[in-house]
């Protein structure tokens, strides 16, 4: 078995590594390439959960200046055979690029669903151990974003919403993940 050589669009889109004069300021972020296998809890305001398992596989892109990766509930394989919707979050089949906008010293998020016409930006920042990405919603209600207890194997992240301002944060979503590769 012969394996072709990339398209033009793989050669363009995708790179190999992050760019040399980058490696610092991306590195934020970079601990996220690779490929993870997911556990998902959603939270709804009745106080029940559901779970569900997803995947996330992620890369550099633009050069090595970005990253970009894909989210998916159910995991692929897992697709074709899910007859139901994983209740608050729905399925997911969406995009984020990731990239450093060094004029105000933080990440621009752009989260990309268009099967579920969920569409997010955020700014994303280093708070402690943790990356804080955080936006708004169309009613004005805050968005927060966060990577939590992340090691080069796993990581938590949360999808939190406020009510009042920023003053208090309800849990949505959480998503446990594991590296596979």
């Amino acid at each position: 078995m012969t394996i072709a050589p990339p398209t033009r669009l793989e050669s363009v889109l995708h790179h190999p590594a992050v760019a040399a004069d980058c490696v610092e300021k991306l590195a934020l972020y970079g601990w996220l390439i690779g490929n993870w296998q997911t556990e998902v809890t959603t939270h709804d305001m009745d106080g029940n959960s559901h779970q569900g398992k997803g995947e996330i596989c992620a890369g550099w892109i633009l050069e090595g200046r970005a990253i970009q990766d894909v989210w998916l509930i159910p995991r692929y394989e897992d697709r074709a055979s899910e007859a139901s919707v994983l209740p608050v979050s729905g399925n997911w089949y969406g995009t984020t690029i990731r990239a450093f906008d060094a004029k105000i010293g933080a990440w621009r998020i752009y989260w990309i669903d268009p099967g579920t016409d969920y569409f997010r930006q955020q700014i994303g920042r280093q708070v402690g151990n943790d990356i804080v990405q955080l936006g708004e919603i169309e009613s004005g209600r805050q968005l927060k974003w966060s990577f939590t207890k992340i090691t080069p194997e796993s990581f938590r992240w949360l999808s939190e919403a406020s009510f009042d301002s920023g003053s208090n944060w309800r849990l949505f979503v959480e998503v446990l993940a594991r590296r596979v590769s």
